[in-house]
């Protein structure tokens, strides 16, 4: 395993303890209190620990080398995490809101209020502690787990802090029925968190283009090389997990050679390659004046070739 990658399942196994940690906290100030609220809190903690099961086992999978039946990598292993974890999620808003409805429907007074709220603000703490350390190693490393992990976190900590002012409101007010109105509340924000991890999973899976600042940062590099004699099209990118694939069509005069050719496309790649990280780029050398050249702008080549003969013609092997 790389150097990266050990430090990347290293991250997840933090996210596992944090997860184990503030899951026993929670509990803890669920019994001693007895608030809903709390019970909901505990139960995203334990989504929270299962996401991050699922994160290291993924990220592990990811770091798989390229072989014959998967010559791009694994790296897409990534969106598979973030889409358990999204489902996880919708699961415990359910749970919750069940729970949370019963005791609206049938109250009942809430015990050791103090000692409950302190104990699940240690909790919150050690979350945010963690999501701002996920967050910072998935921008670096270009990690999407990583991100995934350290929103959902983040998300925990507004759970949490939401609790809080339920539970805080039963003690000042007594009216009993705000904790469970405001578990209500929180069960409506994590399914929104658990749509948006699954779309963003979806997205992956199917091959969605590359961040619009990293295409600008390609498009600027084209056009630096593009002059009178020399052009592109057909750019195309897609993003999975951490790595970047990008494909475009390089056109320069019919005269030149190939080996012209060839080391126009290398800086090309090498411009892309410093610029960008993880990034892996297809290249495509086509002459100027071809009137072929330009019928492969999009993914399916709109000409009919075949039909008119000119692959058989133009390409036929010598028998």
């Amino acid at each position: 395993m790389k150097k990266k990658d050990l430090s990347l399942t290293n991250f997840a196994w933090l996210s596992i303890g944090a997860a184990i940690f503030t899951m026993a906290l929670k509990t803890m100030a669920y019994l001693l209190t007895g608030s809903v609220g709390l019970l909901s809190d505990a139960l995203e903690s334990l989504v929270n620990l299962a996401g991050a099961l699922m994160a290291l086992a993924m990220l592990r999978v990811a770091a798989l080398p390229a072989d014959e039946n998967h010559a791009y990598g694994h790296t897409k292993a990534e969106y598979f995490a973030s889409g358990v974890e999204g489902t996880l999620i919708l699961i415990a808003a359910a749970s919750i809101s069940i729970a949370a409805t019963k005791r609206f429907l049938a109250p009942q007074p809430l015990e050791q209020i103090g000692l409950g709220l302190g104990v699940s603000i240690a909790a919150a703490l050690v979350n945010l502690f963690v999501a701002f350390i996920l967050l910072r190693a998935g921008k670096q490393y270009h990690s999407i787990t990583l991100e995934a992990n350290a929103h959902h976190l983040l998300t925990d900590v507004w759970t949490s802090a939401g609790v809080l002012v339920g539970v805080g409101g039963v003690a000042l007010t007594g009216w009993q029925r705000m904790d469970p109105l405001v578990a209500i509340i929180v069960a409506g924000n994590i399914v929104w968190t658990g749509i948006r991890i699954v779309r963003k999973s979806i997205h992956g899976l199917m091959d969605t283009a590359i961040p619009a600042e990293d295409m600008e940062i390609i498009r600027r590099i084209l056009e630096k090389y593009t002059r009178s004699e020399i052009d592109y099209h057909a750019l195309r990118t897609r993003q999975s997990g951490s790595r970047k694939f990008v494909s475009f069509h390089v056109l320069t005069p019919g005269t030149w050679t190939v080996d012209q050719g060839h080391r126009l496309v290398e800086d090309i790649e090498a411009d892309i390659c410093r610029s960008l990280p993880n990034v892996t780029v297809f290249t495509h050398l086509e002459p100027l004046s071809d009137p072929a050249s330009w019928t492969d702008l999009h993914l399916d080549r709109m000409d009919n070739d075949m039909d008119s003969g000119r692959l058989t013609d133009n390409h036929r092997s010598s028998p």
